[in-house]
């Protein structure tokens, strides 16, 4: 049976998911009915023949009654979005992050069971293959006894990056928290591939987070960071990265334990793992979400609401009360590359810093950093509806 899919946010991201549902038609899982967007659909790809196009997503849902709504709008948008959605019978494809808190979470949570409906977010990452390898090696104790988990990623990102819509580099839009910051939106999926490495392990919920985050611009949120997050059976886990980056570091979780060690690169699904490697592919989130819709008792969904929870609740400390804002980093510890829109900031030595962080789980200011500030410390919320 066909399920029919309505698409909020056509435009940016979405067209990424508009090529995605275009390959699933030819599969006739799915069909595109209905597009929504507050800016002129962009052509490229072609809108299909048949379906409506909409500014607003509830008259998309009111109209068209699609049986999926895929949800890539900005992350500030998403909880009444998403609201919306479940309450005119739609299982929800969300893009990440998912929300902004805890409450945010719960209010959402409380939805998706009260309906009877399924919410799906978008950390597509979580459906590799490898990863459920190494998630599985991790549970088999095939490592032993973790010691530490850790996550590194060194990227850039211009200055258009930063100019493409209203909300980017931004705290707070409009009274509503946006989402953004390099641990939070881009490099997100660093973090969730963490902590289920955590989940597999048993360490519990997070109990600690030990924060310095930095910027090399005029932005409200941080476009480098490091995070050490303790669990409650005191496994330590350190994510460094920067949006300011040397050399590339597409994104690895390396996992530490008593007996080896293993290394993921999330991005490509590369995984290093003793007397193993893991499968080709990934599990695609709509698909398994259509699949789930099918047979909701048979098909699990790979990253449900729930199982994001730790990441809400770590962004939350990461970005909430208590949280110290970004720091900037002095000028003479930057260096501008390019002009115009495709200006970059480059920190020197950065990659550096970040390996020295992921080895030894300090933060820079504990490790003599010259342009590090000491670190802020808050304990993680640990306790709401849906928490796994």
């Amino acid at each position: 049976m066909t399920a029919t899919v309505g698409l909020i946010g056509a435009n940016g991201h979405g067209r990424a998911h508009r090529r995605r549902i275009a390959e699933l038609e030819g599969t006739g899982s799915v069909l595109l009915v209905a597009l929504a967007d507050v800016q002129p659909i962009e052509p490229d790809p072609p809108v299909p023949r048949g379906a409506a196009v909409f500014t607003d997503h509830r008259d998309l849902l009111a109209t068209a009654e699609p049986d999926v709504v895929v949800i890539c709008t900005p992350p500030h948008t998403h909880l009444p979005i998403a609201l919306d959605a479940l309450a005119a019978g739609c299982d929800v494809l969300l893009e990440k992050p998912p929300v902004p808190n805890l409450e945010a979470h719960a209010t959402l949570q409380a939805a998706v069971l009260s309906s009877g409906l399924a919410c799906q977010v978008g950390f597509q990452a979580l459906g590799s293959l490898a990863a459920q390898t190494l998630f599985d090696a991790v549970a088999a104790g095939r490592l032993g006894a973790l010691d530490s988990v850790a996550t590194i990623a060194s990227w850039r990102r211009d200055d258009a990056y930063y100019a493409r819509s209203p909300w980017s580099g931004r705290k707070v839009v409009d009274g509503r928290p946006v989402l953004d910051g390099a641990l939070v939106n881009p490099l997100a999926h660093a973090v969730m591939q963490s902590l289920a490495v955590a989940a597999a392990a048993d360490a519990g919920e997070p109990v600690l987070l030990e924060a310095e985050r930095y910027r090399t611009r005029d932005i409200e949120v941080d476009d480098t960071a490091f995070a050490r997050v303790t669990f409650a059976s005191g496994l330590r886990l350190m994510a460094a990265v920067t949006l300011a980056g040397e050399d590339f570091i597409a994104g690895s979780v390396i996992v530490t334990g008593a007996a080896d060690r293993a290394t993921l690169e999330y991005p490509t699904d590369r995984l290093e793992l003793p007397g193993q490697t893991g499968p080709p592919g990934r599990t695609d989130l709509l698909e398994n979400l259509v699949a789930h819709r099918r047979n909701r008792s048979g098909v699990a969904l790979v990253a449900p609401l729930e199982r994001t929870a730790g990441f809400t609740a770590v962004v939350q400390a990461l970005t909430g009360p208590g949280a110290d804002p970004p720091t900037p980093i002095d000028d003479a510890f930057v260096m501008s590359v390019g002009e115009g829109p495709e200006r970059i900031q480059v920190i020197p030595g950065i990659n550096e810093v970040l390996r020295e962080a992921a080895e030894t789980l300090k933060l820079p200011s504990e490790s003599g950093v010259p342009w590090a500030v000491p670190a802020y410390s808050v304990a993680v919320p640990r306790s709401f509806p849906g928490r796994g």
